[in-house]
């Protein structure tokens, strides 16, 4: 099965990396942004790719973790016009967007879908001790403090990271993955 991830900066890239980790191969990913020295703080990029398409800097990335995974990344600002084309292969989804009206807008454009959705709500800030997990229906989960917001608090890697890692523990779960031996 492979996995979408909408999204490449915080939680896009570490989710990816998270994946690639696991060994899952298989990856949709899609941005159509630049690296830039901001994102160093908190995004799975090196001060050597400013300036590059976050599309192909996630695909050097992942490939010096796994040379022979399975990685698409699809340079495009993602709408409600060609998300479910860019992610038809997906039965998963993360949704790794900065802005409420693009979650939305994922949402509403794959939830009835019947992919399994994973997303984020509320990850600004330092404090990581009110991340959790709600559940919306079978096919939905969203990680996350549910209060924090990026335009009010600065994104840092340690809650950032922290929900990417919760939501590839998700996705991993979702595809079967064991967590005994």
């Amino acid at each position: 099965m492979k996995v979408g991830i909408a999204g490449a900066g915080g939680l896009g890239s570490n989710i990816a990396m998270h994946l690639v980790r696991a060994g899952v191969s298989g990856i949709v990913i899609a941005d159509f942004d630049v690296v830039e020295e901001s994102n160093l703080n908190r995004q799975f990029y090196f001060r050597d790719q400013i300036g590059m398409k976050k599309t192909d800097a996630i695909i050097i990335n992942l490939k010096r973790i796994d040379p022979g995974a399975d990685i698409t990344a699809v340079d495009i600002k993602l709408d409600s016009d060609n998300i479910a084309g860019v992610f038809a292969e997906c039965g998963i989804v993360a949704e790794a967007f900065d802005k409420a009206d693009c979650k939305a807008m994922l949402l509403n454009a794959l939830g009835g879908a019947g992919k399994k959705i994973v997303a984020a709500s509320g990850v600004a800030g330092l404090h990581t001790d009110g991340i959790r997990t709600r559940r919306f229906g079978e096919n939905i989960k969203i990680i996350g403090d549910f209060v924090s917001d990026n335009t009010q608090k600065p994104l840092y890697s340690a809650k950032v990271g922290t929900a990417a890692a919760m939501m590839s523990g998700i996705i991993l779960e979702w595809m079967g993955y064991a967590d005994e031996k």
